[in-house]
């Protein structure tokens, strides 16, 4: 007879929905009534809107439950546990039969994600147990050389998952060939995009395959030291990542013989980062790791050739090496069997926004932007219209609602004016107001500049000067060509990433949604009703009852008229908080 396992989410995800509570009352429930039960732990399947999740396995089959709190999990034990009766009302997925949730997992390809939510990401022997450092040991078993790496991962057709798209066998290739006594090799986990989580749950639920990945990236360029540039608001991902070092060194796949490659020794540390969005970039970033103020450099010498310590160093960022296990054990070709011609493989998106189903997915590349949000995300939140998502993050741009049918590619992305980037997907709908999401992202990298170039620095002050004024009611027809002329001064003239992608929220709002800023400008109105002093509320004299309910509302004193008897707004007085239009029960507020 199979013994009953419980195994409870505790990514960052679940923990903040509570899923720890969830796992203490579980816990005293199996001691309290001697349960031969088997309590285990995971991190984040990927379904983000359905945590806390509680997985049971028995003898009659899987089952997924969704939105357990402390009170659904006594509910759960007794039922399910004792009763041996599943509570299908809180059922998310089975293998016994289908359920509604089954679109989010149909059409994704779990290569980075292979591993999460399936593994206790604090167990090497789970890692193992799935082929786990299968790869690395099959350098050494089949004796491969540092180029027979190279070219499988060349063949593959990997190219970076961390927003530029370069092809990562040939930076390999780069970073082989230059001759040094020391060489380094980086993992970039600074991840920093507004809505983004993809590295975060690949090292909270998976730091094993990172490490390998290294591993084996540190033998293909002649490495001998790793590092992990992981952001110090990611304490989890720290912490498994810590775990998961000690238990690779005690095993021997970090140290002198690493993974029994003879002569290959190579071991990991982490660095802790500040949070600065510009140390994405890699020459920040290694000013950062060598103790220095995080500000790019001019390039060339690249990092292939020059980087930390002055040594030839390769960076690439946390998705990319938790793939590349998966490619060397499992060859090139099946790899590039998923993609596209020039975009191989698999994808990982962070959906956020106005989505039904947040979460993190992975999907064949190839696969249409609309697909992502409606089959996997589910539609947008309340059956409202969908405008526009962000991609790319604040470096990227939005993507208008009539070409959600490009496909996810690094080509077909460029082209509509957004970027791949890490993999953000915000999702936007009719409620959205498009001039504020351009002053968002632009605010946002205004204050992560480095102030090293002055187009930059100076540059996007000015342009945020402008949205403010034109969201404040107070933009001018020439503000418009303004930000243009701005935006390309920018993107011509700073000196890293950055700075020459920071116009491009501006610049993708402007292409696809000019009547927006138009309509701020020339008819200081919001369409989107979003923009407060663009706001206009009326009391409909028709629909008002005289109830003076907006008027014991209105912080102003704004709202007057005689009980049982139609009220009117002083404009002059009102500041546009909504109370009246969120407390009348009549509709009787009318919002322009």
């Amino acid at each position: 007879m199979q013994k009953t396992k419980v195994i409870v989410g505790l990514g960052s995800c679940g923990i903040a929905a509570g899923a720890g509570k969830t796992y203490q009352k579980i816990e005293e429930l199996i001691t309290a009534e001697h349960l031969d039960v088997e309590l285990a732990r995971t991190s984040c399947v990927g379904m983000c809107y359905r945590e806390p999740l509680v997985e049971i396995h028995d003898e009659s089959g899987v089952y997924l439950y969704g939105e357990i709190d402390e009170n659904r999990a006594v509910e759960l034990v007794d039922k399910h546990i004792n009763q041996h009766s599943p509570v299908k009302e809180y059922l998310v997925q089975t293998d016994l039969f289908a359920t509604p949730d089954d679109s989010f997992v149909k059409d994704q390809v779990k290569i980075t994600l292979r591993n999460c939510g399936m593994i206790d990401p604090e167990k090497i022997e789970e890692y193992e147990a799935r082929g786990g450092y299968k790869a690395a040991g099959k350098i050494a078993a089949e004796k491969l050389t540092s180029a027979d790496v190279i070219k499988t991962v060349l063949d593959s057709g990997m190219r970076g998952r961390g927003g530029g798209g370069f092809p990562t066998g040939l930076k390999w290739k780069f970073a082989s060939g230059y001759q040094s006594d020391e060489k380094y090799i980086i993992c970039n986990a600074d991840e920093g995009d507004p809505g983004a989580f993809m590295d975060r749950s690949v090292l909270e639920g998976d730091p094993h395959s990172v490490l390998e990945g290294m591993i084996i990236g540190g033998f293909a360029i002649g490495a001998s030291h790793g590092v992990i540039y992981c952001r110090a608001e990611y304490p989890l991902a720290i912490k498994r990542l810590n775990i998961a070092l000690d238990q690779a060194r005690a095993k021997g796949y970090l140290g002198d013989n690493a993974c029994g490659i003879a002569g290959f020794c190579f071991d990991i540390h982490i660095k802790e980062g500040a949070g600065a969005f510009v140390c994405g970039e890699e020459t920040a970033l290694i000013a950062s790791v060598e103790g220095r103020r995080g500000m790019p450099r001019k390039r060339p010498p690249f990092p292939a050739e020059s980087g930390l310590w002055n040594k030839p160093t390769n960076i690439n960022n946390v998705e990319t090496f938790a793939g590349i296990p998966w490619i060397v054990l499992n060859g090139a070709e099946a790899f590039a069997r998923y993609g596209t011609e020039k975009s191989k493989g698999t994808k990982v998106f962070a959906l956020a926004g106005k989505v039904k189903r947040s979460g993190l997915v992975e999907v064949p590349m190839g696969m249409t932007i609309r697909d992502v949000i409606f089959k996997l995300g589910g539609g947008i939140k309340g059956d409202k219209k969908f405008k526009a998502v962000q991609m790319g993050g604040p470096s990227g741009g939005c993507i208008p609602e009539y070409l959600a049918d490009t496909i996810v590619d690094y080509d077909s992305v460029t082209a509509t004016g957004a970027i791949m980037g890490s993999g953000g997907m915000v999702v936007m709908d009719e409620t959205t107001c498009m001039v504020d999401v351009a002053k968002f992202f632009l605010d946002f990298t205004r204050k992560e500049s480095c102030g090293k170039c002055t187009f930059c620095r100076i540059g996007t002050k000015r342009m945020l000067e402008i949205l403010e004024r034109i969201t404040q009611g107070e933009g001018k027809p020439s503000d418009i060509d303004e930000l243009i002329d701005l935006a390309q001064q920018i993107k011509d003239n700073s000196l890293c990433g950055l700075g020459q992608t920071a116009p491009n929220p501006v610049l993708t709002t402007l292409r696809y949604f000019r009547d927006e800023y138009e309509a701020h400008i020339n008819h200081k109105k919001c369409p989107a009703k979003v923009c407060k002093p663009l706001l206009t509320y009326t009391i409909i004299s028709d629909k008002c009852t005289g109830c003076t309910v907006c008027a014991r509302n209105c912080p102003t004193n704004a709202i007057s008229g005689q009980r049982k008897a139609p009220h009117t707004i002083n404009q002059d007085a009102c500041i546009k908080c909504g109370m009246c239009f969120s407390k009348c029960k009549f509709d009787a507020i009318e919002l322009s």
